[in-house]
């Protein structure tokens, strides 16, 4: 393998290796087949059902209904009927959900066995695979039970995406706009200059992009692996999004994409940002709704169990400006008046 298709980066407990654009396959090099078990989601199982072939496979069904803890529990049950043990080797296969699922499982079965990921869709492999975070809802409440706890390895191929919806390129573009808005100005102006299309068609263009992504988010995580500082700016567009996501059945980019216009819009009033219209325009582009309405109070009723809230106050991820975030305290008092005339504004 080409040093240019593998990344490492050392955490506070554990050293991932990044395998970029190779084959379902190569997961053979990389753990006993005959202790490990996959998990997946209908969907991908029934999209890629021959390369599962010969694999310990566990499916749950598909969809962020499924995270939650009746999931977790069932995959539980299915690895003590195949007699997994603490040598076991448990990888997830699939988007965010089957990540998410998988890290936490692997964190408390027989309190804790290895795990590695194999992302499937756009947003698993810029987002939800990386950093160690692993979780399950709870009613409204969006991954606020779970673990921070890092994968051996994520192996990316590329080839899954040719039978991913249109509907999920558009919801992993939400978080490649957000890495672009909060770290990366030059990605958000690449971004501005070609359209959707020009990925989907161009797999050296996807792969750089791909890749790109993935160092945005693993250098903020190493740094601050348990969110203290500036992994912080990773949650731009999630404070709100997070809870019109669950309270009104948005995808994950959709709810996102709210998110961040609403905190461009919060931006302008307390960094002085003056490019919302760029972001606005960025997420048209790429086919996201950029505004909705929602119910203020109910949305305020979620905010004030977000993980993110410290006593009266919000620490809400803003923009100085394109490619510089800040997390700014704004009073929970507040931040409803603001929602409140953001809605009457819009």
């Amino acid at each position: 393998m080409s040093v240019s298709k593998k990344l490492q980066y050392k955490f506070s407990g554990k050293t991932t290796t990044y395998y970029f654009d190779v084959e379902f396959a190569y997961l053979e090099k990389l753990v006993d087949k005959s202790q490990a078990v996959i998990l997946t989601d209908d969907n991908v199982f029934r999209g890629h059902q021959k390369k599962f072939k010969g694999w310990n496979t566990i499916v749950i069904p598909a969809g962020e209904a499924f995270k939650v803890q009746d999931t977790v529990n069932s995959v539980v049950d299915q690895l003590l009927t195949m007699g997994a043990d603490r040598k076991t080797f448990l990888i997830g296969v699939g988007g965010g959900v089957v990540t998410d699922i998988a890290g936490y499982v692997a964190a408390i079965y027989m309190r804790g066995i290895s795990f590695g990921f194999l992302p499937t869709s756009i947003l698993a492999m810029v987002d939800a695979s990386i950093g160690g975070k692993n979780g399950i809802d709870v009613g409204l409440y969006k991954n606020i039970v779970g673990t921070i706890r890092q994968p051996e390895f994520l192996l990316y191929d590329f080839s899954l995406l040719k039978s991913l919806p249109d509907e999920e390129w558009v919801n992993g573009f939400a978080e490649i706009i957000k890495h672009a808005a909060i770290k990366d100005a030059a990605l958000f102006r690449e971004l501005e200059k070609n359209k959707l299309s020009v990925y989907k068609k161009d797999k050296t263009a996807l792969v750089k992009l791909i890749r790109r992504n993935a160092v945005i988010k693993s250098d903020v995580v190493q740094k601050d692996e348990f969110e203290h500082a500036d992994r912080r700016m990773l949650n731009f567009g999630h404070t709100l999004g997070h809870a019109v996501e669950n309270l009104y059945k948005l995808s994950h980019g959709q709810a996102i994409s709210i998110g961040m216009v609403v905190a461009s819009l919060i931006s302008e009033a307390y960094t002085d940002f003056k490019d919302t219209d760029r972001i606005i325009d960025a997420l048209k582009k790429y086919g996201l709704p950029t505004q909705m309405d929602f119910n203020a109070k109910e949305v305020m009723n979620v905010l004030r169990m977000d993980k993110k809230k410290v006593r009266d106050s919000m620490n809400y991820v803003l923009l100085n400006k394109v490619g510089q975030a800040v997390v700014k305290p704004i009073p929970i008092a507040e931040l409803d008046k603001l929602l409140q005339s953001i809605i009457t504004a819009r």
